[in-house]
């Protein structure tokens, strides 16, 4: 559900227009959670770390803020150049206040599992949304490891980790398929004694597991499991972020759901823990081709061919669940304009991201007119006509593109609220969409009030 709060503040609003179709080429913005982890492990690592395509966005901005806070001096230039000059985990310092991570989730939760396992005190806050997402989630596993973190009453941020004796290694099993939890108990397991070993009930992201191997870190994976040794000390490399494959996710969406559209998205990243999207709109009968591929960084990059077609409905399946768990709003955009019915189940973790995904699509589609039911892990959706309205994204970068893109199927105007956080993962959203045939404005009016979403 979500809750609002007075706030005098302009609201960025996007007006679009129904109907188009996308076209030519886009390069969306570099990879959010490798920009996150680049940050982080070069922030920590000895020697320098160069970065390319890192993502200007305000959520990885406050991680490089962050680090700038705590004594790394970090060198910005234009493009999404990056130079770290890391020396080392010994020469990190205090931050001398609080660390805002802003609306940034995955910020929150590996920064602590980094910070703890160091033994570095700080205090890590952030917006009114971040600041009541669930914590336990990973402050239980680190305590067990013997972290002293303190969070508010219900486990909330703000968090502050208090500088005490080094950590021990667990094995610890993962009540849910989380990769910031994964992350965030292998990077304490980095500085703890013994070897730390994660399981997961279902694959997730890899990215901390491929890129610590890239700072000469050695870490044992499995089908469901990673560990590492503690002990180990990080080496400044070069790293090259690819296109974000959640935020080709609206254009996949929009180009694959919309006959008569034909785009192509280039250097975009294709880890196959990631690529649950493009499974799930296959499976829909998308005509998604991947050409180019090839291979930066120990990443899978490929350049991705869509052509608009008629979508089907489908229950996806379960195993695609947690590989596509952040794209699930655009997937639910795509399932309102497929013929027949979509069923998604085993997606309980929607209802724990910035706001309750579930819950925020469902509202905002069936003011378009869409046949929706939320359920608790998932919802129903009959696909048919969709029609114009003003629905409200409730301050979630993903429900506002995603609703952004069911304009193109529409039979008039859809106006998204509350659309400011749509800069935390892809500044100039509505510039480069606007470019690819989508009918999007922006404006900027006074707010009524602002979101925060709970859980």
């Amino acid at each position: 559900m979500s809750t609002r709060q007075g706030s005098g503040e302009p609201q960025l609003i996007f007006n679009v227009a129904h109907g188009g179709k996308l076209e030519g080429t886009v390069k969306v913005p570099g990879d959010k959670s490798m920009s996150h982890r680049s940050i982080m492990f070069g922030g920590i690592a000895e020697g320098t770390t160069e970065i390319s395509g890192f993502l200007e966005g305000e959520d990885c901005l406050r991680t490089l803020d962050a680090f700038e806070a705590m004594g790394v001096r970090i060198e910005r230039s234009t493009g999404g150049q990056v130079t770290i000059h890391g020396q080392g985990t010994h020469a990190l310092t205090p931050a001398p206040q609080a660390i805002d991570l802003g609306n940034s989730g995955t910020g929150m939760r590996l920064m602590t599992g980094l910070l703890a396992g160091i033994g570095l005190p700080a205090t890590l806050t952030g917006d009114a949304s971040l600041s009541v997402r669930p914590m336990r989630r990973i402050t239980d596993p680190l305590a067990q490891m013997g972290a002293l973190i303190r969070a508010e009453e219900g486990g909330t941020p703000p968090l502050r980790i208090s500088a005490d004796q080094p950590l021990s290694a667990i094995d610890y099993v993962c009540p849910m398929a989380s990769a910031q939890v994964k992350s965030a108990v292998l990077l304490a397991g980095l500085h703890a004694r013994g070897t730390t070993r994660v399981t997961e009930p279902d694959i997730t992201r890899d990215h901390t597991e491929r890129m610590l191997q890239g700072f000469g870190v050695e870490v044992e994976t499995g089908h469901l499991t990673a560990a590492i040794k503690g002990g180990q000390t990080l080496q400044g490399t070069r790293i090259d972020v690819p296109g974000d494959i959640s935020s080709s996710a609206f254009f996949l969406v929009g180009a694959a759901m919309t006959p008569g559209s034909s785009l192509v998205l280039e250097n975009v990243g294709i880890n196959p823990t990631r690529t649950g999207v493009i499974d799930i709109l296959r499976l829909m009968g998308a005509d998604i081709q991947i050409q180019n591929s090839r291979e930066t960084g120990g990443e899978p990059v490929a350049d991705l061919l869509v052509t608009g077609t008629q979508l089907k409905g489908i229950e996806v399946p379960e195993s695609l669940v947690s590989l596509a768990i952040d794209e699930f709003p655009a997937i639910f955009v795509a399932a309102a304009c497929a013929t027949g019915t979509t069923v998604v189940t085993g997606a309980e973790e929607l209802r724990v991201k910035e706001t309750d995904r579930i819950a925020v699509m469902a509202d905002g589609l069936k003011i378009l007119g869409v046949d929706i039911v939320a359920t608790d892990d998932g919802a129903r959706i009959v696909g048919g006509p969709i029609q114009g309205g003003t629905v409200d994204s409730v301050g979630d970068h993903r429900t506002a593109m995603a609703f952004s893109m069911a304009a193109l199927r529409a039979t008039g105007t859809i106006t998204i609220i509350d659309c400011e956080n749509v800069n935390t993962s892809f500044p100039n959203y509505a510039g480069i969409a606007s470019a690819a045939g989508l009918r999007v404005t922006s404006t900027q009016s006074a707010a009524q009030g602002k979101t925060q979403g709970t859980s």
